[in-house]
């Protein structure tokens, strides 16, 4: 493998300290792997990077996804029903960094890896191009094995604080993070809200006590004016169901994917508004 795929946690971190330099928020796109289609999530994914995002998390379906609501649910479903396997992520990745030069992580549930194996998924992931990973329900205190494998192939790895955490839980999550700290607004589930507003300013101002890490902040963000709200306290602003509900509201997989690249120049237009 070429020398250049190992080790993007390196691009991460100078594309978030980038759009710092400019005075913006970084815009974060989630999208899953293999919705609509294993050819259509890759090219969903491309289509948000190429309209604005400067970052993006490729999730990793699974059947029980604790931490996401309905509109997630139904397009992880989609995807399993259409034969995804961890090796079309892998390619959704490479298809991105290779397409966009942009950082690439992978969002996922603990089980799968598990399954797969750690040293085979870190290998894989850093000779696709990815940046790093998020894992929304690993335990801190259970991840010295996996954080081993990521540091050796220059992988970040991203936890989630949420609005429950205590000072003390929050300083254990990012002392053990890299990359950035994925701060969930809301306590529940992903989802589009009326509202982000303070309970996830509270809580970013309570992650940076504790950590020089970026903090990017995702659950309930689904407009510009969202993003722009949050961009004024926060270093990332994360999207996912409003990117997914584009692609399940849209006739056909070349509006949908027309529509993806829409929302994300109207987002990286909210970023740069800073509220």
């Amino acid at each position: 493998m070429s020398q250049h795929h190992v080790g993007q946690s390196a691009l991460l971190s100078e594309t978030l300290a980038g759009a710092r330099a400019e005075n913006r928020a970084a815009l974060v796109a989630y999208l899953p792997a293999g919705f609509p289609s294993i050819e259509g999530g890759a090219k969903a994914v491309r289509a948000a990077l190429e309209g604005g995002a400067d970052v993006v998390e490729v999730g990793l379906p699974h059947s029980d996804p604790v931490m996401d609501g309905p509109v997630i649910q139904t397009a992880d479903d989609i995807a399993l029903r259409g034969g995804l396997k961890i090796r079309h992520v892998m390619d959704t990745v490479r298809q991105a960094f290779e397409a966009t030069g942009k950082p690439v992580l992978v969002m996922t549930y603990w089980n799968p890896i598990d399954r797969y194996g750690i040293e085979r998924f870190t290998r894989e992931l850093a000779e696709a191009g990815g940046a790093g990973c998020i894992l929304p329900d690993l335990p801190v205190q259970e991840s010295a094995e996996w954080r081993a494998h990521a540091e050796k192939h220059g992988l970040a790895t991203v936890f989630v604080v949420a609005p429950s955490s205590t000072d003390k839980r929050l300083g254990e999550i990012t002392a053990a993070g890299s990359g950035f700290v994925y701060a969930a607004s809301l306590m529940g589930v992903t989802g589009t809200r009326d509202s982000v507003g303070e309970q996830a300013k509270d809580l970013v101002t309570r992650t940076r006590a504790t950590t020089d890490l970026p903090v990017c902040v995702g659950i309930g963000v689904s407009t510009p004016a969202h993003a722009a709200e949050v961009a004024a306290f926060a270093d990332g602003v994360i999207v996912g169901s409003a990117f997914v509900k584009r692609l399940l509201d849209a006739p056909d997989e070349e509006s949908g994917l027309a529509a993806v690249r829409e929302l994300a120049g109207e987002l990286a237009k909210g970023v740069r508004r800073r509220g």
